[in-house]
């Protein structure tokens, strides 16, 4: 795979919509079983080496996972004791995905308590009726994966400079993103809530703290974008100088936006993109006061000897 690999969003839309409906089924398994933490963290998938995983799940007095394996395009459910189903990834109907993998897991023993429709979209078909979706084109799904693998790296990088509260860079499947979120360790109004089929109660525990998140969505451009926002928006935000010279903000969004194609194309792809995270952090946190001196540390100078 090429570092950075192009993908135009128009040409696997069909299959990116398909592909985000299997991670609401696998990621709500997430959800049913392991126990709550802040802001949701218990619910997200994360980026591997061969795609994305629930990382392990408690069930009963064992752990299982589920791994998107986009290398030989198959869903990998495995448990403790050594048993391991598997679910093809290919061209089939989200009803059919969602009816397969239930039935491996039950061959596993496992049954979780599902809330069938799907969050955070407009149209939200209940998976086991949902035959509108039903592409998989496996060479954009492995370059989708590229694009994960190289928004992981730098997304990885950012955090390491932050020693305040910081989350996981991790893959919603409510948004089908990849983010990290730093927080000033101040708590936040209440949000207001507002995302399409998801209960306000469930953006108000995400937002309980103020925010300045970025990350990667595969849409918003012509392959996809990434983006930065901050929770409250503090005055100054939108108006903020930032870099790279592609980036802009969005009254539309409400955050900032950099193409994926103007970072892919850049001459040193890392420092365009790390350029863009930290510029639009310093707009949330000089606007907003943090307390920078104590949130902000070199990675380098933590792992010299002392």
């Amino acid at each position: 795979m090429e570092n950075w690999p192009a993908l135009r969003v128009a040409d696997w839309t069909d299959t990116r919509d398909t592909l985000h409906m299997w991670t609401q089924i696998v990621g709500k398994l997430r959800l049913a079983a392991a126990p709550m933490v802040n802001h949701w963290w218990q619910v997200p998938l994360y980026v591997t080496a061969r795609g994305l995983t629930t990382s392990a799940i408690p069930v009963g007095h064992r752990l299982f996972d589920a791994e998107f394996d986009f290398c030989d395009h198959v869903l990998l459910l495995r448990t403790t004791d050594g048993d391991h189903r598997e679910v093809a990834l290919e061209p089939k109907t989200v009803a059919r995905f969602h009816a397969e993998t239930t039935d491996a897991l039950h061959a596993l023993g496992i049954d979780l308590p599902m809330w069938t429709r799907p969050t955070e979209v407009v149209v939200a078909i209940p998976f086991e009726e949902d035959t509108e979706h039903r592409s998989y084109d496996p060479g954009a799904v492995h370059r989708f994966w590229g694009q994960l693998i190289q928004a992981h790296r730098v997304l990885t990088e950012f955090r390491s400079r932050f020693i305040g509260k910081v989350s996981p860079v991790h893959f919603f499947w409510g948004g089908f993103d990849l983010a990290v979120t730093r927080f000033s360790g101040r708590t936040a109004p209440t949000h207001p809530g507002g995302a399409p089929n998801c209960g306000d109660w469930v953006m108000v525990e995400g937002y309980s703290h103020e925010v300045s998140s970025c990350g990667f969505w595969p849409g918003g451009g012509e392959e996809g974008a990434f983006y930065a926002y901050s929770y409250p928006e503090p005055d100054g935000f939108a108006t903020h100088p930032v870099t790279p010279e592609a980036a802009f903000y969005s009254a539309e969004a409400g955050q900032f936006l950099l193409p994926y194609e103007a970072v892919r194309t850049a001459s040193d792809p890392d420092k365009a993109l790390l350029g863009f995270l930290q510029s639009t952090y310093e707009a949330a946190a000089n606007h907003a006061d943090w307390d920078r001196a104590a949130l902000e540390d070199d990675p380098a100078r933590r792992a010299r000897r002392r």
